[in-house]
């Protein structure tokens, strides 16, 4: 059992989640898109959300800023979160614009929001879980679009909100947060996709 939880925290690890989301997207959407230009910016997105990051984080544990990808502290998460607030405002300049894929855009706004909430509550001390707050992001983002493009994605919904809680256990059986953590996590993921809804819904 401890091993199906400790999983969780690498499969749903919240550089992946960008990528989740994107995914699910080019899934269901209903504009055409020429393959190879899904292909282009699903590229584009791996390197700029994960390949990017992970070299950052290398060069922050060498420099000793970071001792493991975790960020098991407040202190380390502050370098890193800002990186990644940058890396995002990257993806909004260069990758998706609100014209061809308002939807993306928009989630995308919702993750920098996101992000850099988590970057003030670090400065304040306070870690919230980044885990939760990338899938139950790119949860309520799979809802959004189940309702914008008129699907039928219960079985996604389902699997997605049992994720949440499979992530939300794993932090817990680790001791890596407590209930008010996952729950600021949580609520940092959501609230910024419920506030942009509007701009694309």
């Amino acid at each position: 059992m401890g091993i199906f939880l400790r999983i969780a925290a690498y499969l749903f690890h919240p550089l992946f989640m960008p990528m989740l989301g994107a995914f699910v997207y080019y899934m269901v959407t209903r504009r055409f898109f020429e393959p190879e230009v899904i292909q282009t910016k699903l590229v584009a997105l791996l390197i700029v959300t994960v390949c990017i990051p992970v070299v950052c984080f290398y060069l922050l544990r060498n420099l000793g800023w970071i001792s493991s990808m975790s960020l098991e502290t407040v202190r380390e998460r502050k370098a890193p979160l800002m990186i990644q607030c940058v890396l995002l405002l990257l993806v909004l300049k260069m990758v998706y614009n609100p014209y061809d894929t308002p939807e993306l855009y928009f989630f995308f706004v919702g993750v920098l929001f996101a992000t850099l909430a988590a970057f003030i509550l670090a400065v304040l001390e306070f870690k919230a879980s980044l885990h939760m707050m990338g899938v139950a992001g790119v949860t309520f983002f799979v809802f959004g679009l189940s309702v914008h493009f008129s699907t039928n994605m219960l079985s996604a919904l389902g699997l997605l909100f049992f994720i949440n809680g499979w992530v939300a256990s794993s932090r817990l059986y680790t001791r890596s947060h407590t209930v008010p953590e996952l729950l600021a996590g949580a609520f940092l993921g959501v609230m910024p996709q419920l506030i942009l809804l509007g701009y694309w819904l």
